[in-house]
């Protein structure tokens, strides 16, 4: 009877152990094709409040750093922010899904980010990687004008106007991670201004003409009906993406994100991601799979990976 027992056990961990095979296998193809490639990881949302899925990002991007690519993060903290202007008795104000920013605010939103940022560095140091934390402000990386909210002034919040990747290709040269805080500095005033994490990743990823750029979400992805779980549409190109905005079938924070895919792409970015943080290794899974869990938005001369 032990004998038999022990018989199961070994053939169970004999399945195990050729199914971890077989997603080596499977992974392969995608990690001859990305190797030396430069990826752009936007991270945001549950991912950065939780500690344990916060862990599993920071190992997937060592994990992308170790198997030959070259990963970028560029992090929001909008929560965070959130949560310290409450503290000292602050209410945060939103137009159009921008905060308006006055001069207190960016202070707690530069200490903020900053604290985020180091944080990051150091699970990185934790898995054994090179990694420097940096803002936009750093070598003139992002700079920026004023952005306007449907006309309206709503403070110190930035509009990037350019992008200078000096910085980053010097810390990817020397093998270190850059770790990127949205916060820009005026191309008139010199003064600091809040971007929101989109739109610095975005910028990001088409001056150092990323392979990838990966937003890391709340959502799962792009959905024919969002009502409809099984209605994920793992890819599609930029044309389908523009005639989803066109629709009107996306709305809310999709609109924004799709409309940056679509930036990116046209401004020489080969895939966007947009995927859900909250799944642990999700990057992996998307990166490194047949169909990925989210949702991968190419070029229209791309070739799909995925077919149905």
């Amino acid at each position: 009877m032990k004998m038999e027992e022990n018989k199961m056990v070994n053939n169970d961990s004999m399945d195990m152990i050729l199914a971890k095979a077989q997603t080596l296998i499977e992974a392969l193809p995608y990690i001859q094709k990305f190797n030396g490639k430069r990826v752009v990881v936007k991270y945001g949302g549950s991912a950065m409040v939780d500690e344990n899925l916060k862990y599993n990002v920071i190992k997937d991007v060592a994990l992308l750093k170790l198997i030959g690519m070259e990963p970028i993060i560029v992090h929001g903290g909008g929560k965070e922010i959130s949560a310290w202007l409450k503290k000292i008795g602050k209410e945060s104000e939103f137009v159009n899904g921008l905060r308006v920013t006055d001069e207190e605010t960016l202070d707690v939103a530069e200490m903020v980010l900053s604290k985020v940022n180091k944080s990051l560095v150091s699970m990185m140091q934790k898995l054994g990687l090179k990694a420097v934390g940096i803002s936009g402000k750093d070598s003139g990386l992002l700079k920026v004008q004023k952005k306007l909210s449907g006309g309206k002034d709503i403070g110190y919040v930035g509009e990037v106007v350019s992008a200078d990747p000096t910085i980053i290709d010097t810390l990817i040269a020397n093998d270190f991670i850059p770790v990127i805080a949205p916060i820009g500095i005026g191309i008139d005033d010199y003064h600091g201004y809040n971007i929101n994490a989109d739109d610095a990743a975005c910028a990001i990823a088409t001056a150092i003409s990323a392979e990838k750029l990966v937003f890391l979400t709340d959502i799962e992805g792009v959905f024919v009906d969002p009502t409809d779980k099984s209605t994920l549409i793992s890819e599609m190109d930029i044309n389908e993406a523009q005639e989803f905005i066109d629709s009107g079938v996306v709305g809310g924070g999709m609109l924004p994100k799709l409309s940056n895919c679509i930036d990116a792409i046209e401004a020489g970015v080969s895939r966007v991601h947009i995927i859900d943080g909250r799944i642990p290794h999700s990057i992996l899974m998307e990166i490194f799979s047949d169909r990925g869990v989210g949702t991968a938005i190419l070029g229209d001369t791309e070739e799909k990976f995925y077919h149905e």
